[in-house]
């Protein structure tokens, strides 16, 4: 084999700007079903936390099951058009259709109606989501064997996803109900219509330019699901990052979840200001872990933004009002870190795999971590209103559909706590669980070489 055979591919920039398309339109449906989701169902239709609890229960077991096992069907998946590209594409009309039927739900047909109509059109929106999401993911470590590579898609993934999560509090924010406005949800409703084609196009329009290395395709051969399993769950590098990523993941989902209550009731100030204060020091931040994944590698990266993130969050129920947007800014920069590097840990993973069961099983990996981390979004989800009913929240619901802006302190406090303390404690924990993450040095050095020799192989095998 020529030394050229051992280089990992490389992208040009057009290559990455498509890429990131696709999480345009995924993070735009995502951002607005986890910032809506709870303020919707609770606030606007005045469903009870008990049905949210149990919805999340449910939704929770539902994604234990379908992660791991659409992660390897995808593994072991063998059409013309490969193993990823063709679930995104033609799963994409689903999802929109799915996420629309979210918010039509009958509001004047009581709360039993109400609770199977949200947790119907969870489960099925989850399914179409999460189908595109593990694939979309799963290709990432399969395109280029280098961690800057890598971090270049994730990048340009980090910033269109980013683009499309602040679009899901924007547009939103303008159509849904507030004070001195008509309480109809239907301007709303009709706006999440939008929402979810525009959402499933720019899927599309990324699967009609990305193409799949066929090698993984047509030279690896599928391993049974017996030893699928004992493979994933034998990584200490893939149970380190797994955990890591849980706290990540409560993190953003009680951040997504309680932004409108913050602005609407703690700040009483317009939504865009704080997310503003969120979002620009995030963007701003994203390029910015090329530079210290240089210095410090990918995983000692990951462990610098997470604690900067944490101390922003943990700090917000203390401060005086004014330097919550400080918090949530210093929060903001710092979260750029699981924003871009997640995925990049992963891919690292997969190359170790890869070394051990001789094939790409990405989906196996990315599965198992929804198994384990999706539960995150659950236990935020059935959070939120629990905290706010024990501490004493007012519902426009109980107020004849108008905003309560005399909240009790016990509420802002609680509203406070679910955006701050809880999440801030959950990302310092994982930034301590990334110092028993094992590729690091010049282990991952060789990890590195060693695929790159493998993939040489293969695709030699290929021409064949």
């Amino acid at each position: 084999m020529s030394k050229a055979e051992f280089q990992p591919v490389h992208l040009t920039f057009g290559y990455k700007v498509v890429w990131g398309i696709a999480a345009l339109g995924t993070s735009f449906i995502s951002g607005t079903y986890g910032a809506l989701l709870p303020i919707f169902y609770q606030d606007y239709l005045g469903l009870s936390a008990q049905w949210i609890t149990i919805a999340s229960a449910v939704y929770a077991i539902w994604n234990a099951l379908n992660d791991p096992l659409f992660g390897y069907i995808t593994d072991n998946t063998r059409f013309k058009l490969g193993r990823r590209i063709p679930y995104m594409r033609f799963t994409a009309p689903f999802l929109a259709l799915t996420f629309i039927l979210v918010w039509f739900a009958p509001a004047k047909a009581g709360e039993t109606a109400l609770f199977v109509w949200m947790l119907t059109t969870m489960l099925l929106y989850d399914t179409a989501y999460t189908i595109i999401g593990l694939v979309y993911s799963a290709l990432l470590p399969e395109v280029s064997e280098s961690d800057a590579e890598r971090n270049g898609l994730q990048i340009s993934s980090s910033l269109f996803g980013l683009l499309g999560t602040l679009l899901g509090f924007i547009v939103p924010d303008f159509f849904r109900p507030k004070a001195g406005t008509s309480p109809s949800v239907l301007p709303l409703q009709m706006a999440m219509i939008a929402v979810g084609i525009l959402s499933a196009a720019f899927i599309v329009i990324t699967t009609l330019k990305v193409r799949e290395r066929p090698e993984f395709t047509k030279v690896d051969k599928p391993i049974p699901l017996g030893r699928a399993l004992r493979l994933t769950f034998t990584s200490k590098a893939f149970l380190v990052l797994v955990a890591q990523n849980f706290m990540s993941i409560l993190m953003s989902s009680l951040v997504l979840g309680v932004l409108f209550y913050l602005a609407d009731y703690v700040l009483q100030m317009n939504t865009m200001i704080v997310l503003a204060c969120v979002f620009i020091p995030l963007i701003g931040g994203v390029p910015v872990t090329t530079l210290i994944r240089r210095r410090l590698g990918v995983a000692g990266a990951q462990q610098l933004l997470l604690l900067i993130a944490g101390v922003g969050l943990i700090a917000i129920p203390f401060v005086p009002g004014p330097f919550v947007l400080v918090c949530l800014a210093l929060a903001g920069f710092g979260l750029s870190g699981p924003q871009t590097l997640t995925n990049v840990l992963f891919g690292q993973v997969a190359d170790e795999d890869e070394l051990r069961s001789g094939v790409r099983r990405e989906g196996a990996f990315f599965g198992v971590n929804a198994l384990i981390t999706k539960p995150a979004q659950s236990i935020a989800l059935a959070l939120i209103p629990i905290v706010l009913e024990a501490t004493k929240f007012v519902t426009r619901e109980a107020n004849n559909g108008q905003i309560f802006l005399d909240q009790p302190a016990s509420a802002l406090f609680g509203i406070k706590a679910l955006i701050g303390l809880i999440p801030g404690t959950a990302l310092l924990i994982g930034a301590g669980l990334l110092f028993f993450y094992p590729l690091r040095g010049k282990y991952l050095e060789s990890v590195k070489e060693k695929v790159l020799a493998l993939h040489a192989e293969k695709h030699a095998k290929l021409g064949q």
